[in-house]
């Protein structure tokens, strides 16, 4: 073979050959797929926020959208390191430790509606309480307390929307989106931990004011029923009184009678989903605007004098700061639509008209 052909033949290799290593180059890595991103390795420091958490939680919350199978996996083979040692996923971190953390492919999440203006300053200006670990809000009637169900957002989504540089903020508890009233919102993982303690050792006193329909008697003094959550056939949630639900405790005291309607507070010694809500409708006094436990009839009076949202507010909260001694007791004001309800029920005993 001549000089020139073997040239030529040479020439021809290294141009398929750069070309092949082009279409690597552009083509998405195979193990990847679409809609999803893979990070290199990180080393992460351990700060006094993440201190006593466990590995597996910790890398639940940096690794959002990667499933725990993966994060259970990527421990087990020793990928994750602390101090370039192998843990176990209950292995507790300590401030200043050096975390591993591995490559792994999560999805990409698609873009959230972002909070309005508006919404947000609606949220700001419902802060009643705050300092450096802690935030209570009087939450609106009408938001949900976080996002998901068909909802963008929620109340959590929107404090974050409206304080980008705060780097930690979690829900300490929750309420329904059509109660109002106070909600603790954490702006540290230690204050989380302490609150969240707290609560589970009935140290928090909550209690509710609730408008509900009929005369409530003095002598139900405490509802202790049974409560089972279960599905409609729509998909709804509902709870009902059941022997075969968890253990549940509310106290009720009657704070003003009006025409058809007591105005109570209530206070749940437990803390079960829509646990007000049944027992007060369990007792035969459903919560006015209670469109899953009140009867059509007894909500069409209501609708006719005014009323427009679930007449459940949460009042007052009594709660220990993390790490201090000193307490707080806050009180939350009526919002317009709760308020005109009650001041029409007081002209009418009264006597007068709106």
């Amino acid at each position: 073979m001549s000089r020139k052909s073997v040239e030529r033949r040479q020439s021809s290799n290294r141009s398929r050959s750069d070309r092949s290593a082009k279409q690597r180059r552009d083509a998405p890595p195979p193990s990847v797929p679409a809609g999803s991103v893979k990070q290199g390795v990180q080393w992460v420091t351990v700060d006094e926020d993440n201190d006593d958490q466990r590995i597996d939680n910790f890398l639940m919350a940096r690794l959002r959208g990667v499933p725990k199978s993966i994060i259970y996996r990527i421990i087990r083979k020793g990928e994750v390191r602390v101090n370039k040692g192998r843990v176990r996923p209950d292995t507790r971190l300590h401030t200043g430790d050096q975390v591993r953390v591995p490559p792994v492919v999560r999805k990409e999440k698609p873009e959230s509606p972002r909070p309005g203006s508006r919404v947000q300053g609606v949220v700001e200006a419902a802060v009643v309480f705050e300092d450096d670990q802690v935030l209570v809000v009087n939450k609106p009637s009408g938001i949900a307390v976080h996002g998901g169900s068909g909802l963008s957002f929620g109340l959590i989504e929107v404090l974050r929307a409206s304080r980008p540089d705060s780097r930690f903020l979690e829900l300490v508890h929750r309420l329904d989106r059509d109660t109002s009233g106070l909600v603790m919102v954490a702006k540290k993982r230690s204050a989380l931990r302490f609150l969240q303690d707290e609560l589970r050792h009935k140290r928090i006193r909550k209690c509710y004011h609730a408008l509900v329909s009929g005369n409530w008697p003095d002598e139900i003094g405490r509802v202790e029923q049974p409560l089972l959550r279960y599905e409609m056939p729509n998909g709804e949630r509902r709870v009902r009184v059941d022997a075969a639900g968890k253990a549940s405790l509310t106290t009720f005291s009657c704070l003003n009678r009006y025409q058809g309607y007591s105005l109570v507070e209530a206070s749940p010694v437990t803390g079960r989903t829509h646990q007000i809500r049944v027992h007060a409708a369990w007792a035969g006094h459903p919560i006015a605007g209670d469109d899953k436990y009140m009867d059509d009839a007894s909500m069409k009076a209501f609708r006719a004098l005014g009323g427009q949202r679930l007449m459940l507010h949460a009042r007052t909260l009594e709660f220990r700061l993390p790490g201090t001694e000193r307490s707080v007791r806050l009180e939350a004001a009526y919002d317009d639509a709760f308020d005109f309800v009650l001041r029409t029920l007081e002209s009418r005993k009264a006597g007068q008209t709106v």
